[in-house]
């Protein structure tokens, strides 16, 4: 693979959007869904079905916590529905609680990057400070909140194996810009600005077979060189089946390409670690790769992202 490190670090300039909408703009490559857009992307929830893009969260799993702080255990009744000794004969209401503690970030969880999540050379999206997102407060800028009106738009799937004729990529194969421009000619489509780009590999299913124990490692996903395509499609949030960067990425210096420019430079969101096989088993059986495409990320103050259930609506 050709090392094309020097094109890389160009692009954290050229790919730039830094004050382009803004000194203290904080949604980046959002701001390029238009209420237009959204009313298009409508259009296309004709029949009303449903697909989610997300993997259920497993927390036997390292990254995620539930501890029970009530349960149907405590009971007013015995297994034969007569009253224990020293309940209450009026009735008794009784709930079922837990805390949830998630690490989302990471390879295992479905969830969207903020502009905050990745720093390159001390700085995040639009040239602020990393500084500004510490141990107390969090991000201060750059949150998640940007996306707090949800990300609703016009939803595009490119089904890689698919185009290529295998069930799964293999690993360390990268998605080319030839292969997103193929399967949007095949699919007969046009990518437009504002768009949501949902790029399958197949590795939903080796994660899911290794169910809570999936790390990644060498993984398919999108190389370094469709940064420039990504940019010029304007497009609004990037998502896929793994987190987005093929690994080894090839780049030098850079284990994140995808992550570094795109978060860094362009404000671009990702969606990483997406279960993407029904949604592409569902286009395949409409042959259509369109869709409006829905995603709410938790208001959580100063948080780096979010864990998330992308939906795609016919």
């Amino acid at each position: 693979m050709i090392d094309i490190t020097a094109e890389v670090e160009q692009w954290m300039t050229s790919l730039s959007n830094w004050h382009r909408w803004g000194p203290d703009d904080e949604m980046g490559t959002l701001n390029l869904i238009t209420e237009e857009r959204r009313r298009a992307a409508a259009a296309l929830a004709t029949n009303g079905t449903v697909v989610s893009c997300a993997h259920d969260i497993r927390p036997e799993g390292p990254n995620a916590q539930r501890y029970m702080i009530g349960t149907g255990l405590e009971r007013e009744h015995d297994d034969n529905g007569a009253l224990r000794a020293g309940a209450s004969d009026h009735g008794h209401t009784s709930v079922a609680a837990e805390f949830l503690g998630l690490i989302y970030h990471g390879m295992t969880i479905t969830h969207i990057d903020a502009p905050s999540h990745v720093f390159w050379n001390g700085q995040m999206y639009n040239g602020v400070s990393a500084s500004l997102v510490d141990d107390r407060h969090g991000a201060t800028r750059n949150d998640v909140r940007a996306a707090s009106g949800g990300i609703v738009t016009r939803g595009v799937l490119v089904d890689v194996p698919a185009l290529l004729g295998v069930d799964i990529m293999e690993p360390g194969q990268p998605v080319l810009v030839e292969h997103l421009d193929e399967a949007l000619a095949r699919a007969g489509l046009t990518f437009e600005s504002g768009d949501v780009l949902l790029v399958r590999t197949g590795e939903a299913a080796r994660r899911r077979a290794v169910r809570s124990g999936y790390t990644g490692g060498n993984q398919p996903g999108l190389h370094a060189s469709c940064l420039p395509w990504l940019h010029a499609h304007g497009v609004a949030a990037l998502g896929s089946d793994v987190a987005q960067d093929v690994h080894p990425t090839g780049v030098a210096g850079f284990s994140m390409p995808i992550h570094t420019v795109g978060l860094v430079a362009m404000g671009l969101w990702l969606i990483d670690n997406c279960d993407l096989d029904a949604l592409a088993a569902h286009c395949a059986l409409l042959q259509r790769w369109e869709f409006q495409f829905v995603l709410a990320p938790l208001r959580f103050r100063g948080a780096t992202g979010s864990p998330a259930n992308p939906l795609a609506v016919f």
